[in-house]
């Protein structure tokens, strides 16, 4: 975990600001049974396992096996983080469309949906489940999204949720502020991307998830909503994806 001794005050910070349930994401097998450990024993917790695509050259079948029998426990709800990674070079692109396709197939045999890393990466990405849907309907979330509006609505149209973490407050995100306006209300997420990406103004420290009120204010200043509005929403959509209706 990244908080190691501090998981206890994030989440109380997070409680503090209204965040009522959270979902932690794997990116490797052991950060993804601390996520599945913790969603056992906090109220308002919920995992996501998988591997990110830049560490999977390091990745062997064993550890595979490992995130496949925490999906079969039945006590997650998403799969991954998952994803191509063009824009870094720590793990080769064969791999990494391997590893994607591996957590599609994850992802279609149990109907959880998926969690989605893109950088430098939409085009392939969105043909990777433009194929899988073929064969059968899925759903998740293009997280942390900086695309286009056109990708964002390709990706609504193969059934996936938009997430817009930090990076859309940024004072140089205007396109992606413009993006943010188009996606419809029911298909919306805000995220932290924890410990990365913290909003403004409090780009360049920690992030946590109590920081999300920053990202959903600025998303319901620019669509003319409020934040209770958007609040209402946004969390009911998570709750939809993530089947977080419970403790």
């Amino acid at each position: 975990m990244r908080y190691g001794g501090d998981t206890k005050d994030v989440l109380q910070r997070a409680r503090a600001a209204g965040v009522s349930r959270m979902t932690v994401i794997g990116t490797r097998a052991a950060d993804s049974e601390a996520a599945v450990q913790l969603s056992e024993h906090e109220e308002g917790v919920f995992c996501a396992v998988g591997i990110h695509p830049n560490d999977v050259d390091d990745v062997d079948e064993k550890e595979w096996g490992r995130i496949e029998n925490l999906v079969g426990s039945g006590k997650v709800s998403a799969i991954g983080e998952t994803g191509l990674d063009w824009f870094r070079t720590f793990a080769s692109k064969e791999n990494q469309q391997l590893f994607f396709d591996r957590h599609i197939g994850l992802s279609q045999a149990t109907e959880l949906p998926l969690v989605i890393h893109t950088r430098n990466s939409i085009r392939d990405v969105l043909d990777a489940l433009a194929k899988a849907t073929q064969h059968k309907p899925m759903t998740g979330v293009l997280h942390a999204f900086s695309g286009t509006a056109e990708e964002a609505t390709e990706a609504l149209e193969l059934g996936f949720y938009i997430g817009f973490a930090g990076m859309v407050t940024f004072r140089s995100a205007e396109s992606l502020r413009e993006v943010a306006k188009t996606v419809p209300l029911d298909r919306l997420l805000v995220e932290t991307d924890s410990p990365f990406l913290s909003p403004e103004p409090l780009r360049g420290r920690r992030n946590e998830p109590s920081h999300v009120v920053h990202t959903a204010r600025c998303l319901a200043n620019i669509r003319g909503e409020t934040i209770e509005s958007l609040a209402a929403a946004t969390t009911a959509n998570a709750c939809l994806l993530f089947r977080a209706n419970g403790s």
